[in-house]
C-alpha cells in the first residue's frame, strides 16, 4: 500500500509512512518514499512536509531478514548497488527543498533515527519512546555519509556518543542531545507538527530552499569527501566474517530464532 498523502493545512502535506508493520526499511520502503516524494514534488509543489509512522513505532531501521542475508552472501558489488540505492533515498529527504518536520510517533531505531534526523525539525510524542542508533552493536558500520548526517543534525559530540556505543536513550535524553526539538501530548503531535511546517509560507519557498542548502553546503561537501571511504570500505565491512558474526548474534537475541542464511565457514 502505497504511504499516504494528505493535505491537512493550506501548504502542508502529512505523509504516512506504511509499507509495513514497524516501516523496517528495505526495498520496499525505499521504493515507497521515492513515489511519496515524487508525488509531492508535483502534487504538492506548494506544501511543506509533515513525516510520520502508525502505532508504536516511526520506524525501525533496516529489515534485518533482509539485509542480514545479504549481507552474507558476501556479494561487494550487490552490496555496493543496494548502499548506493539506500544513500539515494536519505539524501533526497535530507536535502528536500521545502520544510520537513518529522512527527516522531513511536521509537526510532537505527535507519529509522537517520530518517528522523534527515528532517529539518523533529516533534516526539510524549511516552516511553526509544532512539538508538545501534548499527555498531549489531555489526554494521555506520556509513560515512550517514556520519555527517548525524553530526550535522545533532553536534559532532552528541554523533559520537549515538554512534560508536549504539546504547537506546529514552525522550528525555533525546532531547538533551537536540534528537528531538519539541514535544506534544500524544493526541496534539500532527497538529504540533503542521503548525511548525506552516511557518514558512509558500512564497518564501524559493529563500527556504537557498538558505537550507547554504546551512547543508560544508556537510555535503563533507559527504563529497567521504564517499570514496564508503566505496572503498563500506561493503568490505558488511561482509566481513566478524561482522557476520555480530550479525546472527543480535539477529538471535532480538528475534528469538536462529538465522535461516548461511555464514561463512
Amino acid at each position: 500500500m502505497p504511504w499516504t498523502i494528505e493535505r491537512k493545512h493550506d501548504h502542508v502535506a502529512v505523509v504516512t509512512m506504511n509499507t509495513n508493520k514497524v516501516n523496517a526499511q528495505n526495498p520496499a520502503f525505499f521504493n515507497d518514499l521515492h513515489a511519496a516524494f515524487d508525488r509531492l514534488e508535483t502534487e504538492f509543489d506548494d506544501c511543506a512536509v509533515v513525516l510520520t509512522g502508525t502505532g508504536k513505532v516511526f520506524t525501525a531501521g533496516l529489515d534485518l531478514d533482509h539485509h542480514f542475508a545479504m549481507f552474507a552472501r558476501r556479494n561487494i558489488k550487490e552490496i555496493d548497488q543496494w548502499f548506493a540505492a539506500y544513500r539515494a533515498t536519505n539524501l533526497r529527504l535530507f536535502t528536500y527543498p521545502r520544510p520537513t518536520v518529522a512527527a516522531i510517533n513511536g521509537h526510532a531505531y537505527a535507519g529509522g533515527f537517520i530518517t528522523a534526523i534527515n528532517c529539518d525539525y523533529r516533534i516526539a510524542s510524549q511516552g516511553a519512546l526509544q532512539f538508538a542508533l545501534n548499527e555498531v552493536p549489531i555489526g554494521i558500520p555506520m556509513p560515512a555519509v550517514y556520519c555527517e548526517i548525524i553530526k550535522y543534525a545533532i553536534g559532532t559530540q552528541a554523533a559520537s556518543e549515538f554512534t560508536l556505543f549504539g546504547q537506546v536513550y529514552d525522550l528525555e535524553a533525546a532531547c538533551r542531545m537536540n534528537v528531538v526539538q519539541k514535544t506534544t501530548a500524544p493526541g496534539e503531535l500532527l497538529d504540533a507538527a503542521i503548525a511548525w511546517a506552516a511557518h514558512v509560507p509558500p512564497d518564501c519557498y524559493p529563500a527556504y530552499a537557498f538558505s537550507k542548502r547554504a546551512l547543508q553546503a560544508a556537510t555535503m561537501t563533507a559527504i563529497d569527501s567521504a564517499a570514496r571511504l564508503d566505496l572503498d570500505f563500506l561493503s568490505r565491512g558488511m561482509s566481513d566474517p566478524k561482522s557476520l558474526q555480530a550479525n546472527a548474534r543480535r539477529y538471535r537475541e532480538l528475534k528469538g530464532k536462529d538465522i535461516t542464511w548461511k555464514l561463512p565457514s
